[in-house]
């Protein structure tokens, strides 16, 4: 399907309810924040087609041109999503509905119904990327990839339950050959309109510099988690749009003897992908980061660009030592530490025709113990009051680094510099852990607003870093969060 003539900040479920009649997909926060707006995107990646579960509401149209798009009307209706099995054939014509859907019919998994769409939509995202790669979905798993699906009246027992009954159901198969060749001719077609100016998405790293300098004016965009918020909420307007996500070098992640190099158009959920593999305790970490559908639109270098004092991302990274490169046309790359890249809220030192293009995260020591903590008041998709993450290396009893990145404290993500001089060079004790404690309570000032009071950040600081002591003298992990999940499961 073409369209033309669409506004370069137009987003997907605009398109698809206003322009294309498309009306099983909801629009219920705007946000990303509730999913009943969830569609699913496939792309070609390494020969193979690979799935998301994306929010429409706040993903601009042009950044799905020349991927394959489901909704949820398409489950029942798309000619390439055929019944598979030894099924006779009038057994097989009478299947109508997707494994998906039936899950949920079975399974009483819908009340009103209007988030139900978006909850179908991420099951397919977990049908296609799971059970038919005959991994069993667990109720661990289930839980993980709902929880950017929000329901007010059915509860959450019979969808979970309907997650883990689609495998047991007659299957479906995308026909993902046909797909591919469609993709492939997909990208031809895009390649002959790549004129557009109004939304500017470049396909190589150079094309991307030289049109950043051409266009200081754009809007510069990635999986639009945040800037999507200031279309659907801020009802701002951009009349030109430059997205990163189209360049291949920033959608690579290379591992080096020294180092991970992460594109910044890597999005969240491959960029923890790569970070837990490296650190399999920061699984449950970077699952809470907002919600599945969230983090397969939003990128790295996204977040760390945009600088929120809250976001989860940038506390992490400088716990890990992390750099950030800086490129531009007429300048080349520059490379500094993360932490130093903001000098305010929201602001930075990049130049007007400069863009964050990576991000480079040094392999682990063999001394490093690292842990990453965030308190909210939901256990998933939801924001951090405070955010901490601390790196420290200990030999023979004694502290010989530490690094230590907090959020939600400061106007930026920022690095607790008085509590790591407190820490280095000092024996690992209960009483170095708690003067470290008091020193970093005092290090911040952290403001009072509707997540929490300052004085409560304040308290929540010192304590985290008694728990992590704690926790580094085998003392298990038992809060809050743990026994909220323990209960879901």
């Amino acid at each position: 399907m073409a369209l033309g003539n669409v506004p370069p900040d137009r987003t997907l479920l605009e398109v698809l309810r206003e322009d294309l009649g498309n009306t099983g997909t909801k629009e219920g926060c705007g946000e990303g924040d509730c999913g009943a707006c969830t569609v699913v995107l496939g792309e070609e990646r390494d020969g193979q087609l690979h799935y998301s579960a994306v929010n429409s509401c706040i993903r601009l149209a042009h950044s799905v041109d020349g991927m394959a798009l489901w909704t949820v009307e398409d489950l029942a209706e798309d000619p390439l999503i055929q019944p598979v099995g030894d099924a006779p054939a009038a057994a097989r014509q009478a299947i109508t509905l997707h494994p998906a859907q039936e899950a949920m019919v079975q399974c009483h998994g819908s009340q009103c119904g209007f988030c139900t769409p978006g909850f179908v939509m991420s099951l397919f995202g977990m049908y296609q990327n799971h059970v038919c790669h005959g991994r069993p979905i667990t109720r661990e798993l289930a839980q993980e990839e709902l929880s950017g699906n929000l329901c007010r009246c059915t509860g959450y027992r019979p969808i979970l339950d309907a997650a883990q009954q689609m495998a047991s159901l007659p299957g479906m198969a995308v026909n993902e050959a046909e797909v591919l060749q469609k993709l492939k001719l997909l990208r031809h077609v895009a390649l002959a309109q790549a004129a557009d100016s109004a939304y500017i998405a470049p396909p190589t790293l150079p094309d991307l510099l030289a049109a950043r300098a051409a266009h200081p004016g754009a809007q510069v965009v990635a999986g639009c988690t945040d800037v999507g918020l200031w279309v659907t909420k801020q009802h701002k307007q951009y009349s030109q749009v430059l997205d990163v996500t189209r360049a291949a070098e920033l959608r690579q992640v290379a591992q080096h003897a020294d180092a991970i190099h992460i594109g910044a158009a890597v999005t969240l959920t491959d960029a923890f992908a790569a970070l837990t593999a490296q650190w399999p305790q920061l699984h449950r970490f970077a699952t809470r980061f907002a919600g599945l559908p969230v983090r397969n639109s939003g990128t790295l270098g996204g977040n760390v660009a945009n600088g929120s004092p809250i976001g989860d991302s940038m506390p992490l990274l400088i716990a890990l030592r992390a750099q950030v490169v800086l490129a531009s046309q007429a300048r080349g790359e520059r490379q500094l530490p993360l932490e130093d890249l903001y000098t305010g809220y929201r602001q930075n030192v990049m130049a007007a025709d400069e863009l964050l293009v990576r991000i480079v995260v040094p392999r682990p020591s063999a001394q490093e113990r690292l842990r990453a903590y965030k308190i909210s008041k939901r256990f998933d998709d939801d924001i951090s009051a405070v955010c901490l993450v601390l790196n420290l290396d200990i030999a023979d009893g004694t502290v010989q680094r530490a690094s230590i990145g907090a959020g939600g404290v400061a106007a930026t993500p920022a690095r607790a510099r008085q509590t790591e001089a407190a820490l280095t060079g000092q024996p690992w004790t209960e009483a170095t852990a708690q003067r470290a404690a008091a020193v970093l309570q005092a290090e911040f000032s952290p403001i009072s607003d509707m997540r929490a009071s300052g004085a409560y950040r304040r308290q929540v600081l010192g304590s985290l870093l008694q728990r992590y002591w704690l926790e580094s003298q085998g003392q298990p992990s038992v809060s809050l969060d743990t026994l909220t999940l323990e209960a879901a499961v």
